[in-house]
């Protein structure tokens, strides 16, 4: 027998071991695309780095002990199917972020689905959102079918629109509509829980965690027709006549002085001058610049809103809530009223919250831009063509400063006379209240 042949036999298969079982990413499934090509981070954004970062090794993204930070995809996704597998070291702790933005904490700032070691002793005492494949503060996941740390595990998160569905390892955890989810405190705290698109990404916390076969399908959208509500929302405008809104009367001070004899006569007045210059046209609610506030009939406590707006060189106007102003809508151009050239979507009347917005986000003058509003309480949330413009700040109240903001009142669009274009005014009711004022 040739023992040096032997011997050089074994010492080759013992050094290519690492090669033959080192992990090959598996090839997509019909409709699907790899988001790791299994040697390099091509592709992905690391942010808010800690200690080494990630690392890939043996065709996986691994998570080290005491590393992690914010690894994103470059590239944003609204509504898909994503799909992947990880296993756990025992009493880790990450994250999946999507719809997330770079900056900031993803679990507020975006959605976070918690991936966690729940059978660790020091996970005993979390709150329910807390546990493996929660939506992080606003959804628990049901506690099952997550394997022990050291075996591989296999999830699928299903983002479409507001539904949310996830499932680990054939069992559905997550099955939720997030404009079910009501809770006040949840909804201020997370304002990116509502984001309509953003990254995905992994949420390191300074422990060990392995992810491989990282793929995700893209699912198509029907683009939306003007003035038909999403789901869960209902139109204010439909697009044809003014049915749901009135003339503004006065303000709400004054309004509570007069008797019911002189409210209704003030009203159809109002009406009438509401009709004479706010006019539906070719699906479009338009002002001519010489009118007064639009007032919807109803009034509104927690809400969230969309606004489609659009302006004129030197435009001026805003969104009134619960009757009070006013998020602002203006040229940010236009030196004389706005020197400091700040832009949409601030709460201008505050004197002691902060009025102006975190970022200028406007569309140039002419064209369309839409607001997400999100009242809960005193506080407002305001995206402006999906960029955070507002975030959970109190609106005081313009009438009375003694006093919180009124707990409810009219959604009304407010006017400078200039000539204005609204369509698409859906708003979705949180808590409806009843009226104390």
């Amino acid at each position: 027998m040739n023992t040096k042949l032997l011997f050089s036999v074994g010492l080759a298969l013992m050094t290519s071991l690492p090669t033959l079982f080192a992990q090959k990413p598996s090839a997509p499934e019909p409709g699907f695309k790899s988001l790791f090509d299994g040697k390099t981070l091509n592709g992905w954004k690391l942010m808010n780095r800690a200690g080494n970062g990630y690392e890939v090794r043996d065709g996986k993204i691994i998570c080290p002990k005491e590393g992690g930070g914010n690894l994103f995809t470059e590239k944003e996704y609204a509504n898909f199917v994503y799909r992947f597998e990880f296993k756990l070291s025992e009493g880790a702790n990450n994250g999946i972020g999507i719809r997330a933005p770079l900056e900031g904490d993803a679990a507020y700032m975006g959605m976070e689905l918690q991936v966690l070691d729940n059978s660790s002793p020091q996970y005993a005492k979390l709150r329910p959102d807390q546990y493996h494949g929660s939506i992080y503060g606003a959804v628990a996941a049901k506690r099952e079918g997550l394997k022990k740390a050291g075996e591989w595990n296999s999830q699928e998160i299903v983002a479409n629109g507001r539904k949310v569905k996830v499932t680990l390892n054939g069992k559905v955890i997550v099955d939720t509509d997030l404009n079910d989810v009501t809770d006040l405190a949840a909804l201020r705290d997370h304002p990116g829980l509502l984001r309509e698109s953003g990254h995905i990404g992994f949420l390191g916390h300074g422990a060990y965690v392995e992810f491989r076969n990282l793929r995700i399908k893209e699912l198509a959208s029907t683009p939306p027709k003007d003035n038909v509500a999403p789901a869960g929302f209902k139109a204010l405008f439909n697009g044809k006549d003014l049915t749901g809104w009135k003339g503004l009367v006065a303000d709400p001070v004054k309004r509570a002085k007069m008797s019911s004899d002189e409210m209704r006569t003030a009203q159809a007045t109002a009406d009438q001058r509401m009709r004479d210059h706010w006019r539906p046209t070719d699906g479009v609610l338009v002002f001519d610049g010489k009118g007064d506030n639009l007032c919807t009939v109803k009034d509104f406590a927690d809400f969230e809103m969309y606004v489609d707006w659009k302006i004129t060189d030197k435009g001026d106007s805003g969104i009134y809530l619960r009757g009070s102003p006013q998020v602002q809508i203006w040229d940010m151009t236009d030196s004389k009223p706005n020197p400091k050239a700040l832009g949409s979507g601030g709460l201008y009347n505050n004197q002691k919250n902060p009025s102006g917005p975190l970022v200028n986000a406007d569309n140039t003058v002419g064209q369309w831009n839409r607001f997400r509003i999100l009242m809960t309480g005193d506080k407002v949330t305001i995206y402006l063509n999906g960029k955070l413009v507002v975030n959970n700040t109190t609106l005081e109240n313009y009438w009375d400063r003694a006093i919180p903001m009124y707990p409810t009142g009219a959604i009304e669009l407010q006017n400078h006379g200039n000539t204005l274009w609204f369509k698409n005014v859906y708003v979705r009711e949180i808590s409806p209240r009843a009226a104390a004022h």
